[in-house]
């Protein structure tokens, strides 16, 4: 394997850190719909505001959101809506996995 190989390995296990916590999974799936404030996301999300913004700064970080202020506001949204689409996909394999063990465990 080659070293740019190597390292585009090493910057999706990195990105893929900032979907490592369901709170973190939960302010991208509500940040599909539109920026939103930290405030709107506290609101929407009831996770206290010190602990929103560690998760938005450190989804930030990875690359998953970006920001704009307007005047004393700052709009959190998706970097990208293919992150949307890759959440998508993987509930999807989550559930089509859980219909097959139920399944096999009720028949």
């Amino acid at each position: 394997m080659n070293k740019l190989s190597q390292e585009l390995f090493r910057i999706q296990a990195e990105f893929c850190k900032g979907m490592a916590n369901p709170k973190r999974i939960m302010i991208l799936h509500l940040l599909r719909e539109g920026e939103k404030t930290v405030h709107e996301l506290e609101a929407e999300t009831g996770i206290p505001q010190p602990n929103l913004s560690q998760h938005l700064s450190f989804l930030r970080q990875q690359g998953l959101v970006k920001t704009r202020r307007e005047g004393n506001s700052i709009y959190y949204s998706l970097a990208d809506t293919r992150i949307a689409e890759a959440c998508d996909l993987i509930q999807q394999a989550i559930k089509d996995r859980l219909k097959e063990m139920q399944q096999i465990i009720y028949g």
